[in-house]
């Protein structure tokens, strides 16, 4: 049932090619075996369960790796497989399963020593965790050699940890953390504060040669760094020297930004000298960067980044608007700095400044650069009164971008300042002939240019249905044509009372689901088809649909699963 041609078919090439690796490594070991089964466990990147066996004349297997467990014949089964139909396998079957339990509560005190010491011999981590044991017990120092090793061995990554075994290789790194929050339940603050800084330079380390798409290596990052902070409150070391890791840390620290903010975590432990020698290191990189003007340009420094965030936090953490204002007006290079300072400032109440910040911005950036500080802006001058400037500006990027999405914020601004009755046929009009500009470039580019622009009254369309007028709505439509999307918003808001208008739509609609291709896609076609049937009935017109879903059959009678679809309706 396990030959070599059966395992490749359940298991493909390659993990046959590992398995075959692991079989030839010795990596099967414990192999048990019975007339109609085997298992074994397999050292992968974690020791797995593996078995193997036979029922009603078909081959089974299991495995504890991510893979097995997705029911897959991964590599430890294959190799596994390998070994226990080899000729050689025989020689190393235990026949009758050993209770391992009741063998260990059997023997003598002295030889479970031997046993275990021997055990700690060859595994670093078990190693540690005997020397953990004894040190709760001891006033002798706390064996961080032992620890550092473990954490070395855990964090180890070989050439690459890929998507499907980063979840074990994250259960091996989660031993060594639950070690270090055993160690720090001891009363072993001190040495757990070295040992986590030690884990999230190896994490650091390891975070390019692992598929962390799940994030396991992260959240196990932020179990350390949570773990470094319980430490550090409950030994208390130095807050200068430990100020000037966290600054290191921060500043330099990789993809995982575990002592991000760091000032404002620690605040506690640093207390009013630590915080001040922190202060006073960023204080000193933040002089030596130079002040950002508009118009100035810069490729992203990261280093930048991670300062400016600093003396922000620094400055939020004192309370201060003043110097929460000064950091980021080094940066005027873009419009969102502007919008940021508006923020700010509004948000503590002064109104006036924050519009002055916003008014510069758009001074220097123009009110197309970026939407947010039109809206700082023009809620600045609703705050003061004046809401006409307010829609003065709405009114500028709209005529610059004639689109729904300003038109919609120009309305609303409008309304808001109770002159959208006057402003509306004036952005209609300026609306209408952005589409009639578009459909003249459109028409001279050519209907098949790949560049042309959109040549329809889906703007229009888009409008009305904004404002609730689907009547309108359908005539810009009709006149003009739209989007697809929008013909079947218009056909579900028509179909009640115009029914006979709504059904060439979703006609329309059934022929692209189908051309589609894709069984979901079916389904959604079919189940628009019933819908067609309803409307037909709806506009007295029954004897309409038999004829249509026949047409549909007859021209699509190839694509079989579509056909199997309507016969499940009988049509």
């Amino acid at each position: 049932m396990f030959s070599r041609q059966v395992v490749l078919s359940l298991a493909g090439a390659r993990s046959l090619e590992r398995g075959e690796d692991y079989a030839f490594e010795g990596r099967v070991t414990k192999i048990a075996r019975d007339a109609g089964s085997a298992k074994a466990i397999v050292q992968g990147s974690l020791p797995y369960r593996v078995r193997i066996w036979c029922e009603d004349g078909e081959p089974h297997f299991s495995c504890t790796c991510p893979v097995g467990v997705g029911g897959s014949f991964c590599k430890h089964a294959v190799a596994l497989a390998l070994v226990a139909t080899g000729p050689e396998a025989l020689e190393e079957v235990d026949e009758e399963p050993i209770d391992l339990a009741a063998h260990l509560r059997g023997l003598p005190h002295e030889r479970l020593v031997e046993l275990v010491l021997e055990l700690a011999d060859t595994n670093e981590l078990a190693s540690a965790r005997l020397r953990l044991e004894a040190a709760r017990g001891a006033s002798g120092p706390v064996p961080l050699r032992a620890f550092t090793e473990a954490i070395d061995g855990a964090f180890a990554t070989g050439d690459f940890v890929p998507y499907r075994e980063a979840a074990a290789y994250a259960e091996g790194i989660g031993v060594v953390v639950d070690s270090l929050r055993e160690l720090l339940h001891a009363g072993h603050a001190e040495a757990v504060i070295t040992l986590t800084e030690h884990a999230l330079r190896e994490a650091e380390g390891a975070l390019g040669s692992i598929d962390d798409s799940d994030g396991h290596l992260v959240g196990t990052a932020e179990e350390l760094g949570e773990l470094h902070l319980k430490a550090c409150t409950r030994a208390r070391p130095d807050p200068v020297q430990l100020a000037g890791r966290l600054f290191e840390w921060e500043l330099h620290g990789g993809d995982l930004d575990v002592f991000y903010g760091a000032a404002m975590t620690y605040a506690r432990v640093l207390g009013k000298k630590g915080l001040a020698a922190y202060q006073g290191m960023a204080e000193a990189a933040w002089e030596r960067l130079p002040a950002l003007a508009p118009g100035d340009s810069h490729s992203y420094d990261q280093e930048r980044w991670r300062i400016t965030q600093m003396m922000e936090s620094l400055a939020e953490a004192r309370g201060d608007v003043d110097s929460v204002v000064a950091v980021l007006a080094r940066d005027l290079s873009s419009p969102y700095a502007f919008v940021r300072i508006s923020e700010r400032l509004s948000a503590a109440g002064r109104h006036a400044e924050a519009l002055g910040w916003a008014e510069r911005g758009l001074a220097s950036f123009g009110v197309t650069a970026d939407p947010r500080l039109v809206a700082a802006a023009s809620e600045g001058h609703q705050q003061a009164g004046d809401g006409e400037r307010a829609v003065e500006l709405n009114w500028q990027v709209f005529d610059a971008r004639p689109d729904p999405g300003n038109y919609r914020l120009l309305a609303t601004r409008a309304t808001r300042a109770g002159s959208w009755p006057a402003w509306r046929p004036r952005a209609l009009e300026r609306l209408r002939t952005n589409v009639t500009e578009r459909s003249r470039a459109a028409r001279q580019q050519g209907s098949l240019s790949t560049w042309a622009p959109r040549a329809d009254a889906s703007d229009l369309v888009e409008v009305f249905m904004f404002e609730g007028d689907v009547e309108q709505a359908w005539a810009e439509a009709e006149a003009g044509g739209c989007s697809p999307k929008l013909w079947l918003e218009l056909a579900r808001k028509r179909e009640r009372e115009h029914p006979p208008d709504a059904i060439p739509i979703f006609e329309q609609e059934v022929e692209r689901l189908i051309g589609a291709k894709r069984n979901d896609a079916y389904q959604e076609a079919v189940a628009m088809m019933a819908h067609i049937g309803k409307l037909m009935r709806a506009a007295a017109q029954p004897e309409a649909f038999p004829p249509y879903a026949a047409g549909v059959r007859e021209r699509h009678r190839a694509k079989r699963n579509l056909v199997k679809l309507l016969d499940a309706r009988r049509w």
